[in-house]
């Protein structure tokens, strides 16, 4: 049995101005070819590295085709996504025959006059394999899903976590599918519930409530009669795309009728609690006080309207210049992406004091820079290994970087869009996290995998950035209906 691997991973944001190049793909998370794929994600939590896991398990030969990944940023320029899937798509046709294929996909994926980039791909190996050869899809909790990708792939699994914590999991769980598909054994059948509501991030980790009791229910349902798998996807407002929001997505056995039932059953039961999905916005300020009315450390604020690992800048300067004015001490800020003091710091060297316009560069939005005196704590060329859960066994690097002081306030400057996924870079310079009083992080939940365990207590907060959660204030041209909370009021219970 052989089933061949692939994919094209990026998750797109189209209210930001910058492009995503082949440059990115072969320069950030790169583009892994041929057998280097088994070696390079081999034991690790990512879609591919659950492929590997199941090939082992159930015995099959893993073919592998190519493997790029971007980080999350504008929109993909055409003739470098066209390049990328091509290259895919000629090494499927030099594998074949095959008798299945699993693709690390993301589901937000959008290119330059291409609104469902993850639907092209799909179709692009459907169109090579034909018909009979499965397809298995695992995608990201924040997939925009659209009925094309039902009606050419065989199965979608998607995550059950945010953090996403089961990469891994699922690959392998969309592996066991395919291969009984192959045997004969089943013969999965899908369909999708879409529903008209962005969902608001706060509202969305999964090991609590509210979202934990989506997710029970999403297990008790996979565990009737007949049903292979369940998916909900909360979906990727900050993507101009007509099919964005979320979905419920159902596999049955062979069962058209039960998966439309089932995905209707799920989402209309979502629709009907939809206020339990929404969370206001709550200011910096505001936040920091609830977190001293409690007055257990470190107070963790997640920026998630400048979360880099959305496609944002990653500059914004609201949280820094609050917490410079309200003078915190203990304090520190992961990341502020900003190159030019990174290098700044890194020419001045440690121990020396440098004048810094910190941050505020890439949009006006994004707020003004912070001008301030520095101290050069440490510096770092980037590189460090992940300590997971989320990316473990994977290494990364946030290019020529530098720890500042400024006053009680701890900054660390780096040249990559990279969100804080664990502590291991802020150890590498020095950094004990649990030391610190206030941590700010531009990251809207994925940090609480590894930072949650010494939080005092975490609040998402909007401060003022491109991918603020007000979402009536993201501009939209191609959505074709109206959504909760925007057109459709939080009150409309």
């Amino acid at each position: 049995m052989r089933i061949a691997t692939g994919g094209i991973i990026h998750e797109t944001s189209t209210c930001v101005d910058t492009q995503t190049t082949l440059e990115d793909f072969e320069h950030d998370r790169g583009i892994i070819r041929g057998n280097d794929m088994l070696t390079r994600f081999r034991d690790t939590n990512v879609q591919t590295g659950g492929f590997i896991e199941a090939a082992d398990e159930y015995g099959f030969e893993l073919v592998p085709l190519l493997r790029a990944a971007a980080f999350p940023g504008g929109l993909i320029r055409r003739e470098d996504y066209d390049a990328i899937k091509s290259e895919l798509v000629e090494r499927l046709k030099a594998a074949e025959p095959v008798d299945g294929v699993l693709l690390d996909l993301h589901g937000a994926m959008v290119v330059e006059g291409i609104d469902d980039g993850d639907g092209d791909v799909i179709e692009a190996v459907r169109n090579v394999v034909g018909p009979d050869v499965p397809i298995g899809v695992p995608q990201d909790l924040h997939g925009n899903h659209t009925r094309k990708r039902v009606e050419l792939a065989d199965v979608i699994v998607g995550y059950d976590t945010f953090p996403h914590i089961d990469m891994a999991e699922r690959g392998k769980e969309a592996g066991e599918i395919i291969v009984r598909t192959i045997r004969g054994e089943i013969r999965p059948t899908m369909a999708i519930h879409q529903l008209p509501m962005f969902w608001s991030t706060a509202c969305q980790v999964t090991a609590k409530l509210p979202m934990s009791d989506v997710i029970d229910r999403l297990h008790e349902m996979e565990r009737r009669e007949g049903v292979l798998s369940m998916t909900v996807a909360t979906g990727f407002p900050w993507a101009d795309v007509p099919e964005v929001g979320s979905s419920v997505i159902a596999v049955t056995d062979d069962n058209q009728d039960l998966a439309q039932q089932l995905a209707d059953e799920l989402g209309g039961w979502i629709w009907g609690n939809r206020h339990r999905w929404y969370a206001p916005p709550v200011s910096v300020r505001d936040a920091l006080a609830q977190g001293e009315q409690q007055g257990k450390y470190p107070i963790l604020l997640a920026d998630h309207a400048d979360n880099t690992g959305g496609g944002s800048p990653g500059d914004s300067t609201e949280m820094l210049q609050i917490f410079l004015d309200m003078g915190l001490t203990d304090a520190l800020l992961l990341y502020m992406v900003d190159p030019e003091v990174a290098r700044q710091a890194h020419e001045a060297g440690v121990g020396h004091r440098i004048q810094v316009s910190l941050g505020g560069k890439s949009s006006p939005v994004q707020g003004p820079p912070v001008n301030a005196e520095a101290e050069v704590v440490a510096i770092s060329d980037g590189a460090f290994a992940y300590d997971g859960p989320m990316f473990a066994g994977l290494t990364g690097s946030m290019g020529t970087s530098a720890w500042l002081r400024i006053g009680g306030v701890n900054v660390v400057v780096v040249c990559s869009r990279e969100q804080p996924f664990d502590r291991a870079f802020a150890r590498s310079l020095g950094i004990d996290c649990s030391n610190m009083r206030y941590i700010g992080l531009k990251s809207a939940a994925h940090f609480r995998a590894a930072f949650e365990p010494i939080a005092g207590s975490i609040y998402n907060i909007d401060a003022a950035a491109i991918h603020t959660h007000d979402f009536s204030k993201l501009p939209y041209k191609k959505r074709t209906r109206q959504v909760f909370p925007v057109e459709i009021p939080p009150d409309s219970l």
